[in-house]
């Protein structure tokens, strides 16, 4: 299961999608929801050895083990600007990178290039296409192509490519085999490019992929794992209280190997199955022992990359990965169902008139790693916050503090409908105490988006109507609203684009709060106390994958171009799927054009091709934009086509 913010998109997108056709039957309470309590902080203790390991992650696993074991936790990850390499000469960006939250920080994706060729991965096939000539200069199919469908991402550093398949059982392309022994869960591939493109690695999980992050040549991975009971089969109509008796047993008598994450390493011809170390687990003071986080480190640049890894692990859950140059931060949303015992607690006798039990406030944990030196990353601390994050994006390191943007009480499984309220919680980065707070921000609704720049910060909140709240961070200890701006729509990803001006991508909306096709909006930002709209485009009947996944905006600050996919919508279906250009002055948005791809003939395929462009760059006066189809260029100024790059 992906849990970066690509898939927290889709997921905002979908509740959205239902929230939004029927916001006008919800009434908005006055008073906020109680206050998480924060005086609890997190702290993280690790194991002596592994009978300590065992008897503490047998104890709390038992007592929220469920009649049904464990389940699978519904997760939510659900980047300053384009981070580019400049010309020596002229000290202008040659050409775009991945749009990132922090520059410096790369982040996996379907594309990347370094201004002299572009490498991609799609459908499962790795190519290398030479930015002069614009011609295919080698490719490599990494799985079965009855496995296309395995979404891939890369990462890259001079010569190496590391490609990331988030789901699990993937079959290397060649094996024999249609099933795979060992771990069966994410799989990292390790890529020369120096010549025709060949695999020098791989590493496979036990577990789901959370997300990862790169600087220079180190790249640090986040997996997420269960334990690895086997409960007992269920037998008839067995009485609830004996399943999870049963599986109470099946988890006090699990042995240590249970808990501890296992990956499979394959490096110069060989092939090893390695486990993190007892001695290597660290444990919060209060947990689940449902699930386990490892970061495994891996050098780009080492000769070899697999040869001695050393992850470290935390008995805690995790969703959503943010990092900065020295600092690595998972946090875990809260649980949409908490696995609550059964027979735990006896329920006392009540008269018949009372009220519903309200659900246990919500609270988001954070934990830090240090990462600013090679090897694997150092604990910090952690800390919690009342509510839940939206995406990574609600994160933000600065100046020696962590603010951190969430929505409490938002209309979940339980929660009063109409009781949410977001705010901002400010963090002492190297103690994630809390230094200051500002709360009550868009009372009814739940955050849609939010960007941090330096000392100050810009939320959306949503429910028929959009407010941009703008905030100043500058004294930690008094964070405060300055302005607020409401229009309708709102927007789902904000982006820097200049000195005062900030970008809005979104879908404009009734007065009753029903999506009408995408949005973009210029806001000047200027004067924090006035906030304000000074351009907008609107194409009905559509939506873009900008709206969850910024990876798939592209903002070039040289000329004000700015591209996003965009996929029409008519009769409930996909009607087209372009790339729409804009230029983005100082005081308004004007439609370039789109970019549109060749359609592919219709194939039976399992999984069939995506016709849609996904990803666009720029190099030099070149826009390049990506579908499963290939690659086209055109004249970055004015969309004429230069070339066509068709994907075999």
């Amino acid at each position: 299961m992906r849990t970066s913010i690509r898939t927290a998109g889709v997921l905002a997108a979908l509740l959205a999608t239902g929230a939004t056709g029927c916001a006008g039957g919800r009434t908005a309470q006055d008073l906020p929801p109680s206050p998480a309590d924060l005086t609890g902080k997190v702290r993280l203790v690790a194991y002596t050895d592994c009978d300590e390991l065992a008897e503490g992650l047998r104890q709390a696993a038992a007592r929220n083990v469920t009649p049904w074991g464990f389940g699978e936790n519904m997760l939510f990850a659900a980047r300053s600007d384009v981070a580019t390499a400049k010309e020596a000469t002229s000290g202008q960006p040659s050409h775009s990178t991945t749009n990132t939250h922090e520059a410096g920080v790369d982040e996996p994706d379907l594309v990347k290039t370094d201004g002299n060729r572009v490498i991609t991965v799609t459908r499962g096939v790795l190519r290398v296409v030479d930015a002069q000539s614009r011609k295919v200069a080698g490719t490599l199919r990494l799985v079965a192509e009855d496995q296309s469908w395995a979404q891939g991402d890369l990462l890259v550093h001079g010569d190496r490519a590391l490609v990331l398949f988030q789901g699990g059982g993937i079959i290397p392309f060649g094996a024999t085999a249609k099933t795979r022994a060992g771990a069966g869960g994410p799989r990292y591939v390790l890529v020369d490019l120096s010549g025709e493109p060949r695999v020098l690695g791989a590493m496979t999980a036990n577990g789901q992929h959370v997300d990862a992050r790169q600087t220079g040549s180190t790249v640090r991975l986040v997996v997420r794992s269960q334990p690895a009971i086997a409960f007992p089969a269920p037998k008839g109509n067995e009485p609830e209280k004996e399943l999870l008796e049963a599986n109470r047993q099946a988890v006090l008598s699990a042995p240590a190997d249970a808990w501890l994450p296992s990956y499979d390493v394959e490096s110069g011809g060989a092939s090893r199955t390695e486990r993190v170390g007892c001695d290597r687990v660290s444990h919060p003071e209060q947990f689940t022992g449902t699930s386990m986080l490892s970061i495994h480190t891996i050098d780009l640049a080492a000769a070899t990359p697999f040869g001695s890894l050393t992850p470290i692990a935390v008995a805690a859950d995790g969703d959503t990965v943010y990092g900065t140059a020295g600092s690595l931060y998972v946090t875990s949303n809260p649980r949409w169902w908490a696995a609550r015992p059964v027979d735990v607690v006896p329920i006392p006798e009540a008269p018949a008139a009372t009220s519903t039990p309200q659900p246990a406030p919500e609270r988001t944990e954070v934990h830090r790693f240090d990462v600013s030196a090679p090897g694997a990353p150092r604990y910090v601390t952690s800390g919690s916050v009342p509510g839940r994050l939206l995406n990574q994006y609600s994160l933000s390191e600065y100046d020696g503090h962590l603010r951190v943007a969430t929505t409490s009480g938002a209309e979940v499984f339980g929660a009063s409908p109409g009781g949410s309220e977001s705010g901002v919680y400010v963090l002492d980065a190297g103690t994630l105490a809390q230094t200051g707070s500002v709360t009550g921000l868009g009372r009814g609704e739940r955050i849609y988006s939010v960007r941090f720049m330096d000392g100050l910060g810009y939320v959306v909140t949503f429910r028929q109507t959009d407010p941009l709240y703008a905030l100043d961070l500058r004294d930690p200890a008094a964070p405060k609203v300055t302005g607020e701006l409401k229009i309708t729509g709102f927007s789902a990803y904000l982006h820097p684009a200049g000195e005062g001006r900030l970008i809005g991508i979104g879908q404009e909306a009734s007065g009753e709060g029903r999506a009408l096709g995408t949005q973009i909006s210029l806001f000047d930002v200027a004067d924090p106390a006035a906030p304000a709209v000074l351009s907008r485009f609107h194409q009905e009947q559509s939506g873009s994958e900008a709206e969850w996944d910024p990876h798939a905006f592209l903002y070039w600050p040289a000329t004000g171009l700015a591209v996003l996919p965009l996929a029409n919508w008519a009769d409930g279906g996909i009607a087209g799927s372009a790339a729409l250009a804009l230029r983005v002055g100082d005081r308004e948005i004007t439609k370039l054009g789109v970019v549109s791809h060749p359609r592919q003939p219709a194939r039976s395929d399992f999984a069939p091709a995506d016709q849609g462009i996904r990803r666009s760059l720029v190099i030099g006066d070149d826009l390049w934009t990506l579908s499963d189809a290939g690659l086209k260029v055109s004249d970055a100024g004015t969309l004429t086509d230069r070339a066509w790059i068709p994907f075999a």
